[in-house]
């Protein structure tokens, strides 16, 4: 399957870099216009089976979504554009972040890209309460999933190893801080919620411990995230 990566400068850049290890993929750049309403527009692209698309003008992104390959919004321009994108191509998916996404549409493409980015599945290794070793199995396409789970190896699963583990996927994660859909605080609860669920199989009370921090840890990751905005 080939993925094509389309931009207009300001965003994808990291995602490209993962998903290349993965899977064939093209780097598309497309000028960003700052006109309110653009026309005649000369969309010349490479062929792709699925395109993931960081296009900001909405003008722009419905020409590529016209094109009837499977395209995946990046950046969300908000559900009146997903509904108006679905008139012209059914196969439009715009995920609440690009780490919560699953294996589970009606698309072929979108489920093969999914089953390796989207929403986090975390194979973990314990000695008691300490962690000996995280590896993502699915994750975030910017990196910021790996980039966390480095830092867990060797830390104690507590509410402090919790906190750190959060802000650090908030820190790296390329989504706008307070965007239309993609928010940094989502994509550092979703990680969250998954790394804890992953304790299930193999340590239920730490499972059971770590649920029970989860809102504690959800209120540090969102005032954080609001102090860092201001």
């Amino acid at each position: 399957m080939k993925i094509g990566i389309v931009s207009d400068g300001q965003y994808g850049e990291r995602a490209y870099e993962q998903i290349r290890r993965r899977f064939s993929t093209e780097w598309i750049l497309l000028p960003f216009s700052s006109l309110l309403v653009v026309d005649d527009i000369d969309l010349t692209i490479p062929p792709c089976d699925l395109y993931i698309s960081y296009l900001r003008h909405p003008d722009i992104a419905i020409e590529l979504i016209k094109t009837g390959v499977p395209v995946l919004l990046g950046v969300n321009l908000g559900p009146g554009f997903i509904a108006q994108a679905k008139e012209y191509n059914p196969a439009v998916i715009g995920p609440e972040t690009m780490c919560s996404l699953l294996p589970n549409t009606e698309f072929w493409q979108i489920n093969e890209y999914a089953k390796v980015f989207g929403r986090p599945v975390f194979h973990v290794l314990l000695e008691g309460e300490q962690i000996v070793w995280c590896q993502p199995i699915r994750r975030s396409p910017c990196g910021s999933t790996d980039v966390a789970a480095r830092e867990l190896n060797k830390q104690m699963f507590d509410q402090e190893t919790m906190n750190r583990f959060a802000l650090s996927i908030c820190h790296t994660c390329r989504a706008p801080r307070f965007g239309k859909t993609c928010d940094k605080e989502k994509a550092g609860i979703i990680h969250l919620e998954e790394l804890v669920s992953s304790l299930k199989g193999i340590n239920p009370g730490l499972w059971e411990k770590s649920t029970q921090a989860l809102k504690k840890v959800t209120c540090t990751i969102v005032s954080a995230c609001d102090d860092e905005a201001k």
